[in-house]
């Protein structure tokens, strides 16, 4: 994905990619009993959101069955990488480190994912040398 041609989601876009791409091809009522889960969201609701998606491309549709299929058109790790880079730079100047400190401080991290972390710092060093 060209982060020159990147159409950021927005919150409520991220939500529904989010359900995209954990459960995979959904109709608008499985989006929709997903977004319940967490807020009240009219059916209309879901289906408008939907369709103005498939308008940015953030999503496809196949419309060979009476209930249209909706999936991600875009990646999960490539939107996380495009939007991580925007925040890193608006918010943190650039600094890695002032963005890992943040998140870090705001958090308690899991012993797993300290133990995650640890491991990729050892190999990003690794690669630079």
């Amino acid at each position: 994905m060209a982060k020159k041609n990147f159409q950021k989601p927005t919150d409520s876009e991220l939500e529904i990619l989010q359900i995209l791409w954990q459960h995979g091809a959904s109709t608008v009522k499985t989006v929709n009993e997903k977004l319940n889960e967490k807020k009240e969201t009219g059916y209309t609701t879901t289906l408008k959101m939907l369709q103005i998606m498939f308008e940015k491309n953030l999503v496809k549709r196949d419309e060979n069955e009476r209930s249209h299929i909706y999936r991600a058109a875009i990646e999960q790790n490539e939107t996380q990488k495009v939007l991580l880079e925007k925040l890193l730079e608006t918010a943190f100047s650039g600094s890695a480190a002032n963005l890992v400190m943040q998140a870090l401080g705001n958090s308690q991290p899991s012993k797993e994912d300290l133990k995650k972390i640890k491991e990729l710092l050892i190999q990003i060093e690794r690669d630079q040398k």
